[in-house]
């Protein structure tokens, strides 16, 4: 199992950067938060879990395993759909997941060359695959390839630490970029306290 790395050099950058973060970060102390580092497999799997609980995801990503075995483009396009289907997915999510493995297999995403993109490249690419959003991929740069300043205005969770956080009613885009630039280029170790913040 791997986890986010992250220790005193960003911590002490964003205590310094703000205040309120550095006494939450004082409080909540070290966060461990699983990566999987084959950003193929961590799409995926994001595809699976998306608008079901993390228990009925695991269930079902678990059967998806057995049908596949590992999570690589040429076996999710031997398997049917039917099969898949059979795993607890609906037909469209398994349109998404053929999607995302043919995109794979012709090259017009190489995943084995995702790293060496900007952040903003990364986006912009996957969220021109099928099912792909913009929330997703970010969620990809965090999860999977580490990236070291995201934080996602489309996360709800973030939204509401961030209002926690600094007792905002509520967060226009443009504050919510304020924040973030403050943060920067530590803004993922942020995400992981606002996210904890935000059920605070």
């Amino acid at each position: 199992m791997e986890f986010f790395k992250y220790g005193e050099k960003e911590i002490e950058y964003l205590k310094k950067k703000d205040k309120k973060l550095g006494a939450a970060i004082e409080k909540i102390g070290m966060i461990q938060r699983e990566i999987t580092p084959n950003p193929f497999e961590a799409l995926i799997s994001s595809i699976v879990s998306q608008q079901i609980s993390s228990k009925a995801a695991e269930t079902v990503w678990n059967r998806f395993i057995n049908v596949i075995g590992v999570v690589a483009p040429e076996n999710i396009d031997k398997v049917s759909i039917e099969e898949i289907q059979g795993c607890g997915m609906s037909l469209r999510k398994v349109g998404y997941i053929k999607g995302i493995a043919e995109a794979a297999i012709s090259g017009e995403v190489d995943f084995s060359t995702l790293h060496t993109l900007t952040d903003e490249e990364i986006v912009k690419k996957l969220s021109a695959l099928k099912g792909v959003g913009v929330w997703t991929a970010e969620m990809l740069l965090i999860f999977s390839l580490c990236r070291p300043d995201v934080v996602s205005f489309g996360d709800l969770a973030i939204r509401r630490g961030m209002m926690n956080l600094y007792g905002l009613k509520e967060l226009p885009k443009e504050k919510f970029e304020r924040y973030k630039k403050r943060y920067s280029p530590y803004g993922t170790v942020a995400s992981l306290y606002l996210w904890a913040l935000s059920v605070m």
